[in-house]
């Protein structure tokens, strides 16, 4: 069997981030995907938020910036919201894992796609592949809610979802291009909210919801087809997938291996956010690998949970989200001076607004 320090299993965000980072470090880095390339049949949105483009520089022709965002009630009052200092990015997904990929490759990592990874066996110095007929001395587990390598070694596991679904649209000459379209409905999106955001080249328009409700995507954009004209426009793409919802897993790690990304549950519980998580504790995960096998550091896993956040508030918060406000509720609040503070430490993290004007829709 050929020799690597690193098997990685996933070219997600948070798998690529740490093929790159580690063998920039020296370590051989292999990245195992099931997809016959990396950014096939993505499942996200693929919002970076301002703190997930300070961790990592990307290309500008993969991302579009989007400074507002227009909060919907239920009977599509609104109210518009914007910082001086912050803006989202809304991106192409599938290039940008690909380049993050080509980056991956690029620092000495190699990328073996389309194959599933099925099995690894403990021996002395780490682990053996026998379908790859490789031996690794460390394991990253970066392969999605659903995480395969939790199962083999019996690590935690995500217990709670949102179910995502969206359809992507060439064009939708109606939609505000430069505004974050987001809608509180507990009836259509039980336990989160609904969407449509402008990308590079394309929208988005899509919804989630947990458990207790199956998500219905027609019934939505049926509802905001007079704000967008969804009939009119060409689809390009229809895609869902599953968004943990339940904290960080534990356990996170066993001797070797480690979890990271959404296999490890490193997403907020309240919005559903975890690119930023996966930038930053994959590119952390890479280095802690590299300076416990190089130079005899601490184990990874011990040094990313005492660094993890605690997901306390927002845990809570999702409770609240689980338990479907009433939309009379949303309705009464949308405009209220409550509403918007509540609003802005969500989406601008505390940072002061830049007055807007509240709107109607009939």
């Amino acid at each position: 069997m050929r020799q690597v320090d690193l098997v990685i299993v996933g070219a997600s965000f948070a798998g690529l981030l740490c093929a790159r980072t580690a063998a920039l470090r020296g370590l051989r880095t292999l990245v195992i995907e099931a997809k016959d390339e990396p950014g096939a049949r993505i499942h996200t949105t693929g919002i970076l938020v301002k703190e997930a483009a300070d961790e990592v520089d990307t290309p500008p022709r993969f991302s579009r910036t989007i400074h507002g965002v227009r909060l919907y009630a239920p009977s599509l009052r609104y109210i518009d919201l914007a910082s001086r200092d912050y803006y989202f990015l809304t991106t192409d997904t599938a290039g940008l894992i690909r380049w993050f990929a080509d980056e991956a490759r690029r620092a000495g990592a190699e990328v073996i796609c389309g194959r599933k990874f099925e099995a690894a066996n403990r021996v002395e110095g780490g682990f053996e592949l026998p379908q790859f007929d490789v031996q690794a001395r460390y394991i990253i587990g970066a392969d999605g809610a659903r995480s395969t390598v939790a199962r083999l070694f019996k690590l935690g596991r995500n217990e709670r979802f949102l179910t995502g679904l969206e359809i992507e649209y060439e064009s939708l000459p109606q939609a505000d291009p430069d505004l974050l379209h987001c809608f509180l409905d507990t009836r259509l999106a039980h336990g989160y909210l609904a969407w449509v955001a402008p990308a590079p080249g394309f929208f988005q328009a899509g919804l989630a919801t947990n458990d207790k409700v199956k998500p219905d995507l027609k019934a939505f954009l049926a509802h905001t087809e007079h704000l967008f004209g969804f009939s009119q426009a060409a689809v390009k793409e229809r895609r869902s997938g599953l968004i943990p919802c339940g904290g960080p897993v534990t356990p996170l790690a066993a001797p070797g291996v480690m979890l990271i990304g959404d296999a490890a549950g490193h997403v907020s519980p309240l919005t559903g956010g975890g690119i930023r998580l996966a930038f930053r504790y994959g590119r952390r995960a890479g280095q802690l690998v590299a300076d416990h096998l190089l130079r005899n550091g601490p184990p990874p896993e011990t040094v990313i949970a005492r660094e993890l956040p605690s997901f306390g508030k927002k845990l809570a918060l999702r409770a609240v989200m689980d338990a479907g406000p009433p939309n009379w509720l949303y309705d009464l609040i949308i405009g209220t001076s409550a509403m918007r503070w509540f609003a802005r430490k969500v989406y601008f993290h505390h940072r002061n607004p830049q007055p807007q004007s509240q709107g109607a829709e009939d």
